[in-house]
């Protein structure tokens, strides 16, 4: 069987947004060139001779089981790349340059803050300094302070001798004396008051001065706290941009979806014989028995058929459609899904209707239904049920009298078929499904046009998250 990448996660926190591995050529090249190895032959149904190597050699129900698990891989892969592209239309997730950038700037801001906080540091340390020009001022201030103080002592003194020298005049003493003693008084009463007045303007001065030095080193030491706590903050703010470019980085390492055997996929309804030209109606349920909610869950649905006695697929001539309570009939299409489940809460079930129509004129055929269920949450995680579940049937050609659209003409019901083997979802397994083998459904043929959906099937979804997410 030829490897095909498994289904990977979506890319979330813008988070990075998923991405598609195209490996199409390499795939289809490998099924024109070794059909056999690409579809796993059995020797038992090989032919021999020059028709050995077509590629509608038939081959196993495990190979018809592979073929399911590649389209539910490439049905998946589809589910989260949109999945994807809703998230980051919901929420822009940061790509990886600008995490880059973010981290590049908040390096330069950290180092910027870091040469603030030093000056500040700086210029705090100089205005504490003896030499800062606010403490010159203030000390020459103070110092002329000073010795106005000395001045209006020196002149109260001279004030009070004058005064004194008045005072003791003796009452012999003439005019002129006393005249001259009284002058004396004036002058140093004048020289007091001069004095007094600039000992009043040098203290004012000198107060000023002071609360200049003091303001401005209060003012250092503030603003050199204020850079100490930018730098705090501009280095958690560098952290946290150097974190979110790591876990980019890290997330470049793409982690699998998880195997969730608790999410489950029943289908009921089927008969074992279904008449060409008929309609039969079945019930798919799907369970989610874990005990948390699953954001969004995908019904995968196959059906397959080859002609008896032939090698031809009859996957054109049945027609699946599916509906639930809130949804009329609508075609399965290409992905293969019936619908979604959004959310499926823990524990609860969701009951989707399906219709299969089989063209009149279908040949006898051999027919097998693969279903599973797949899931991806808004967080990024994602997983389905481990294996595919294959319930086999046939189509008969004999045409039914007057089928009616919910009847049909096979007696019994499809038969579920039990895998021997299982693939759980690896990054090496190569698929999301098992690639289990089915006892109840024989030589299950794949033709040219399988070959060239297989190889497309290898378009597969990469999730970049962390390794250790996936744990």
């Amino acid at each position: 069987m030829a490897a095909h990448a498994p289904v990977r996660r979506p890319e979330p926190q813008k988070r990075v947004l998923v991405t598609l591995r195209r490996t199409v050529a390499t795939a289809v090249a490998a099924a024109v060139t070794t059909p056999a190895v690409l579809f796993g032959a059995s020797p038992a149904f090989a032919e021999t001779g020059p028709a050995a190597a077509s590629v509608t050699t038939p081959v196993t129900a495990e190979d018809a089981e592979s073929h399911a698990g590649v389209l539910r891989n490439a049905a998946l892969a589809g589910k989260l790349r949109a999945a994807g592209d809703t998230a980051g239309k919901r929420a822009v997730t940061p790509s990886l340059k600008e995490l880059e950038k973010a981290a590049a700037e908040a390096q330069k801001a950290y180092d910027d803050a870091v040469a603030a906080e030093e000056a500040a540091l700086a210029a705090m340390e100089a205005a504490l300094a003896d030499d800062f020009p606010l403490a010159v001022a203030a000390r020459a201030a103070k110092e002329k302070a000073a010795e106005a103080a000395t001045a209006k002592t020196n002149a109260d003194k001279a004030l009070a001798d004058a005064e004194a020298a008045l005072a003791a005049l003796p009452d012999t003493a003439g005019p002129e004396a006393k005249a001259a003693a009284e002058k004396a008084v004036a002058d140093a009463a004048t020289a007091a008051g001069t004095a007094a007045d600039a000992k009043t303007a040098a203290d004012e001065k000198a107060g000023q001065a002071a609360t200049a030095r003091d303001d401005a080193r209060v003012a250092a030491v503030r603003a050199w706290g204020k850079a100490k706590e930018a730098v705090k903050k501009a280095l958690e703010a560098k952290k946290a941009a150097d974190k979110a470019l790591e876990d980019a980085l890290e997330e470049q390492d793409p982690v699998p979806c998880k195997p969730e055997s608790e999410l489950t996929a029943t289908l009921s309804g089927l008969p074992a014989k279904i008449t060409a030209g008929s309609t039969v109606e079945m019930k798919l349920r799907i369970t989610n028995g874990t005990d948390r909610a699953l954001d969004e869950v995908w019904p995968f649905v196959y059906f397959h058929g080859i002609e008896k006695g032939g090698y031809a697929p009859i996957d054109d001539r049945m027609h699946l459609q599916w509906s639930t309570a809130t949804q009329t009939w609508t075609d399965a299409g290409d992905d293969y899904t019936a619908g979604s489940v959004s959310p499926l809460k823990a524990g609860a079930h969701a009951d989707i209707k399906l219709r299969l129509t089989v063209d009149a004129g279908t040949p006898a055929a051999a027919g097998a239904a693969f279903i599973a269920a797949d899931y991806v949450n808004t967080d990024g995680s994602c997983g389905g049920s481990p294996e595919l579940t294959p319930y086999d049937f046939e189509v008969t050609a004999k045409a039914a009298p007057s089928p009616s659209p919910s009847s049909s003409t096979g007696a019994g019901t499809g038969t579920q078929t039990q895998t021997t083997t299982t693939q759980p979802l690896t990054t090496t397994s190569g698929s999301l499904a098992s690639t289990g083998s089915s006892s109840a459904v024989p030589q299950l043929a794949a033709a040219a046009g399988a070959a060239v959906a297989l190889g497309a099937g290898a378009i597969l979804a990469a999730r970049r998250r962390k390794a250790d997410s996936a744990s």
